[in-house]
């Protein structure tokens, strides 16, 4: 038998990992290190490479303290505020593993929560055909044994998601909306049928309702049944606040695009805006300070000048069919009174049986087997193009066709995005990139003429359906390409419908 010095002599050099365990815990480590005669993980059970680098630093001893792992614990418990509590991290190890089993798990645990922090739980380039948004880039397993060894796990935790006041706002409406959803059960449909202001209606209530739990109408007070039927003036007023939140034609009438949205549970929501989370963790924690953000959910577009809001207007991007892809590219000249060569698509596609006339009377010309259009307003790019380094051929122009602006549903183009006011804008980029002279000399010109830009301007074509609106609230929007359901899903949500946009495009422009 042992005698006592010499097993204290054992595991004197573990006492400052024993100590921190608890209770339960110690007594386990303690009989698994007094049977295996030493705290080491066995380097054939870790085959992942970030945790044998892990393990490797530690000498192939142990990594967690109990604090630690409450630290952990504790981070997995809160992790609704980044709208991961639908997602089943990597399990921690059976009551009856050994310690060193249940010290793999726990950092295998750790990992994976961190990466999902830090980068997302999905892999956009996995989802999307075509994805060029910078990645943030985060070595976590550096991270995960910095914070270990300093006993800094949960402050370390903090700093791995996006800190911005836009993600800590979509944050508390998540855990809002789905605490909600937890409590009440979603209610029935309302059935289709237009309602005015004026109507009678047994679906007000309904609406009313609605409008109360979304928090655009003062919950209604009971009212007698003779009147609590009628659409009213204020009900109306509600429903062009949502509706305009939803980009929907604001006119307060009760009709199948608004009845989409009413029929939106907290549920619903709450899945929106863990998806919009995630989005927000797959960019990079510090986009240019001059930039242009193009969000093609809201067809709005966004301009920041040395880290300041300068400019915001509406843009016209792809249809549903003809997405305008998430990318990043810049800006690197503007092209005054540009050509528009027909793609090959729409030259064998809408265009394939155009004759002569057609051509004379939009100002088109054949060149080697292209259709080119000629400069002019009547060009489908109108008159600027903001050209794009990228091997997408999308890029931003003005358009022939700016009644568009005017409409509530603008995913109605080809892929390139449409602004708004083309020629206001390329005049502020000019400005503001000391290229004004040239600019409007190549204007005045009538011809095809290129300015370059002295520096390029970063352009991030984003989809975000729910967004910080400029008032300061929480704007959401319809699905318009269907994108939400394959990142819902892998968040943990169950599969719901598309809601894509309905909109029809009604020219043949890029």
């Amino acid at each position: 038998m042992m005698s006592k010095s010499r097993l204290v002599r054992r595991i004197a050099p573990l006492l400052p990992w024993l100590v921190l365990l608890p209770a339960a815990a110690d007594a386990q480590h303690a009989a698994d290190v007094v049977a295996d005669g030493a705290a080491r993980i066995d380097p054939s059970a870790v085959t992942d490479p970030a945790m044998r680098s892990l393990y490797a630093k530690a000498q192939w001893r142990m990594l967690w303290t109990a604090a630690a792992a409450d630290a952990l614990d504790t981070a997995l418990a809160a992790r609704d505020r980044h709208g991961l509590d639908h997602v089943r991290f990597q399990p921690l190890a059976a009551p009856d593993a050994t310690a060193a089993d249940r010290d793999v798990a726990r950092t295998r645990t750790a990992l994976d929560y961190a990466h999902a922090l830090a980068s997302g739980r999905t892999d956009p380039a996995a989802l999307h055909q075509v994805y060029t948004l910078p990645r943030p880039k985060a070595d976590v397993a550096a991270g995960l044994w910095t914070a270990l060894q300093a006993g800094t796990l949960a402050t370390w935790f903090d700093t791995l998601a996006p800190g911005d006041a836009e993600y800590r706002q979509l944050s508390d409406a998540y855990v809002r909306f789905s605490r909600a959803a937890a409590a009440a059960p979603p209610g029935p449909a309302i059935a289709a049928g237009l309602i005015h202001v004026g109507d009678t209606d047994a679906r007000v209530p309904a609406v009313a309702g609605q409008l109360a739990d979304s928090g655009y109408l003062t919950a209604p007070a009971a009212e007698p049944a003779t009147t609590a039927t009628l659409y009213t003036p204020a009900m109306a007023e509600a429903l062009k606040a949502l509706q305009t939140d939803y980009g929907i034609a604001a006119d307060g009438v009760v009709g199948p695009a608004t009845l989409k949205v009413l029929n939106l549970g907290a549920g619903d929501r709450a899945r929106a805006l863990a998806v919009a989370l995630e989005r927000r963790r797959w960019l990079a924690r510090n986009p240019a300070a001059t930039r242009i953000d193009v969000n093609t959910a809201a067809a709005q577009l966004r301009y920041y000048r040395n880290g300041t809001l300068v400019d915001t207007r509406k843009v016209v991007v792809g249809e549903p069919g003809r997405e305008t892809p998430p990318l990043s590219s810049p800006i690197y000249r503007l092209v005054a009174n540009p050509t528009w060569t027909v793609p090959k698509s729409i030259q064998n596609g809408e265009m394939a049986n155009v004759g002569a006339d057609y051509l004379q009377a939009h100002n088109m010309v054949l060149r080697d087997g292209w259709i080119v259009q000629q400069p002019g307003p009547d060009n489908a790019l109108g008159l600027v193009k903001f050209d794009m380094a990228n091997d997408q051929a999308i890029y931003l122009h003005d358009t022939s066709a700016p009644a568009l602006f005017e409409r509530s549903q603008r995913h109605l183009s080809h892929g390139c995005v449409r602004v708004e006011d083309a020629l206001g804008f390329a005049q502020m980029l000019a400005e503001d990139e000391g290229v004004t002279d040239a600019w409007q000399a190549a204007q005045a010109s009538g011809e095809m003429t290129f300015v370059p830009l002295p520096t390029r301007i970063p352009v991030r074509l984003l989809y975000h359906n729910v967004f910080i609106g400029d008032d300061g609230a929480i704007a959401f929007r319809t699905d318009p390409y269907g994108w939400n359901d394959a990142v819902a899903e892998q968040l943990g949500f169950a599969r719901a419908s598309a809601r894509r946009a309905e909109a029809k495009a009604i020219d043949i422009g890029p």
